[in-house]
């Protein structure tokens, strides 16, 4: 059986694929083999060659199979630390180069853990493969490590809760699991995590004869443009009608700049953006607001409140960017471009475009030149919009001018957080790395300190607001086939969530830094409590941590200390750069009561003693 494996792994590898191997019949049709190596082909046929992995008891068979595939130079295994860092990796790698990766973990805990770092892979529409052992299907007592209760699948029932998931009770079954799989991690428009589980009895189960044909490819189709109960006619008459167009962009409007600008000038739309789709159109765009919502900007919830129609493109309207739904009170009627079909009819009063969102703006721009007399340009709503996006620059330019304040934790003036974030990110787009804004205050000051002009600048965590993520995803600058440096933007409370990469980067050879913004407390939820019920309650501590001592503890980390003024911090970040590895910059930030510390919240969000009359406002206004 081994020499059966490594003759089909050197196959594949001599052919310089498993296509060409089959085409040329290196590779048999017909072959005796596990389950396990059964999947380990089929996914390598679906262009899955890196495999980010935290062996247990139950992935033996499956690390058998990786270990002699790897060998012949197929594919690689990533040995990681923490199955959350394993699955923000694959996430990171896939949302970052369109690369992609499978999770693999063992039973019971493990597998919960890496479920739970799928919810980014979920939230924000990443397809990763996720491999769980699971409990033996011949049911002979308990399984070590499985839910402690006597039922059958009550894995598959937590995953299948999550998304998509498959239990491989029965071998043959496998080229259905891979295809439902594929369906979902390729997804044109809204893929994400597929749960795939591999009882523990049934990996080394000999499938006797298996036709590799049977291996599914091919990525599912796209949509045509939308076919709207109402015709396109109709909608364009709504939006000429209207005198304040608010045109908010989600992240499934990302392959559609050209159409979003030209709509814009036809209807006289100004552009509102969500966390995840900064940079689809340019941050200098004359009609680009910035981000609305609870943590918006002054400009984007000042488009999103005065707007009397909104075009919703690819977004789901998460709670923060539209503030919980009350974020648009005097719109009268929206026009929702999406591909699925609870998204575009999220609002009341709504033209709902179901389909691709490309196909269907162009269309819809072809009904209004028919319908319009041609570009609108210099209104007032234009111009009142832009006023308030020029208020929204003297804010920040206003922070940026007192970029350090007295801090009496540090008892010494430090960096304010937009001071720092601001600095990374302008370091960051002048020496082309990528950045990744972790949960909390730094996200919040990383979305609305943003001026990028392009979407693969920078990446938001926003759909889970997963704390840890930036600092994992700086690993899959290892994983990757490209080069790009990676920098983690991240605070002290997520970064000890998931520190593993200071380990696991140096392991693999990670390229990047992780920059931890150190105020010794969960800020974002501190300013929250004390917004709320003028007190913040356990959600910071007294314990002083040497992050520099830390890291580089470490061999092969590059520790550094980020400084107290601007100048500093980018000197440090120089310094990470010229290193060949990863890096830790530890950067101590303010925290008080000085509203130059932060920036102004312009929003509504259901949460805590706002709930009240947030929720009376969003059945007021009806949409």
């Amino acid at each position: 059986m081994t020499a059966e494996r490594v003759a089909r792994a050197a196959a594949i590898a001599r052919a310089g694929g498993f296509e060409p191997a089959l085409d040329s019949g290196e590779l048999p049709r017909r072959a005796d083999v596990s389950m396990a190596e059964a999947v380990v082909l089929g996914l390598v046929r679906q262009g899955v060659t890196r495999f980010v992995a935290v062996h247990g008891h139950g992935s033996t068979e499956l690390g058998e199979v990786l270990r002699v595939y790897e060998d012949a130079g197929v594919l690689r295994t990533f040995a990681v630390r923490h199955e959350t860092e394993a699955s923000h990796a694959a996430t990171a790698l896939r949302w970052v180069t369109g690369e992609k990766a499978a999770v693999v973990t063992s039973i019971g805990p493990g597998a919960l853990q890496a479920m739970a770092g799928s919810l980014v892979a979920a939230s924000d529409g990443v397809g990763v493969w996720h491999l769980y052992g699971d409990e033996t299907t011949e049911d002979e007592g308990p399984n070590m490590q499985q839910i402690p209760r006597a039922e059958q699948g009550l894995f598959l029932r937590l995953t299948a809760t999550m998304g998509p998931a498959y239990s491989l009770h029965t071998p043959r079954a496998l080229p259905t699991a891979l295809r439902r799989g594929l369906n979902q991690v390729d997804h044109p428009y809204r893929p994400g995590p597929f749960y795939l589980l591999l009882p523990l009895n049934t990996q080394p189960e000999l499938i006797k004869g298996f036709n590799l044909d049977e291996l599914p490819v091919g990525a599912p189709p796209r949509l045509g443009g939308a076919d709207p109960t109402t015709s396109y006619t109709e909608i364009a008459r709504r939006l000429l009608q209207a005198e304040r167009v608010v045109i908010k962009v989600g992240g499934g409007a990302g392959e559609c700049r050209a159409e979003l600008e030209e709509l814009a000038e036809l209807v006289d739309g100004v552009f509102v953006m969500s966390p995840v789709s900064l940079g689809i159109i340019p941050a200098g765009h004359p009609r680009q607001m910035m981000v609305g919502g609870a943590k918006g900007s002054l400009s984007g919830n000042h488009a999103m409140e005065r707007a009397d129609l909104l075009v919703a493109v690819g977004t789901r309207s998460v709670c923060q960017a539209d503030s919980s739904r009350t974020g648009y009170p005097n719109v009268q009627h929206v026009v929702n471009i999406n591909a699925d079909l609870d998204a575009a009819t999220h609002y009341a009063r709504t033209s709902a475009l179901v389909g691709d969102a490309r196909l269907s703006l162009a269309a819809l721009i072809e009904a209004v030149r028919a319908a319009g007399p041609g570009e609108r340009q210099d209104s007032e709503w234009l111009a009142e919009c832009r006023t308030a996006r020029a208020a929204w620059e003297e804010v920040k330019a206003a922070r940026l001018a007192r970029p350090r304040l007295p801090d009496p934790v540090w008892d010494r003036e430090v960096l304010t957080q937009p001071a720092a974030v601001h600095t990374i990110a302008e370091w960051a787009a002048e020496t082309r790395a990528v950045t990744f804004f972790d949960a909390g205050d730094v996200q919040a000051y990383g979305f609305q300190m943003s001026a990028q002009d392009d979407s693969a600048d920078s990446f938001t965590e926003a759909g889970a607001s997963y704390m840890g993520f930036a600092t994992s995803a700086v690993l899959a600058t290892a994983l990757s086939d490209r080069e790009w440096y990676g920098v983690a933007v991240t605070g002290d409370g997520s970064f000890t969530m998931n520190p593993q990469v200071l380990i696991d980067g140096v392991a693999h050879g990670a390229t990047g830094c992780v920059v931890v913004l150190d105020n010794r407390r969960m800020a974002a939820i501190s300013s929250l409590q004390q917004a709320q019920y003028g007190k913040a309650h356990a959600t910071w501590d007294h314990v002083a941590v040497d992050y520099v001592a830390w890291g580089a503890s470490v061999r092969g980390v590059n520790a550094l200390f980020g400084g107290t003024t601007p100048g500093e911090l980018r000197a440090a970040l120089d310094r990470a750069r010229a290193h060949p590895g990863l890096s830790i910059v530890h950067v101590p930030v303010y925290f008080g009561d000085d509203p130059d510390g932060g920036l102004p919240s312009y929003g509504r969000w259901n949460v805590g003693n706002w709930v009240a009359d947030t929720q009376d406002l969003r059945h007021e206004i009806g949409l």
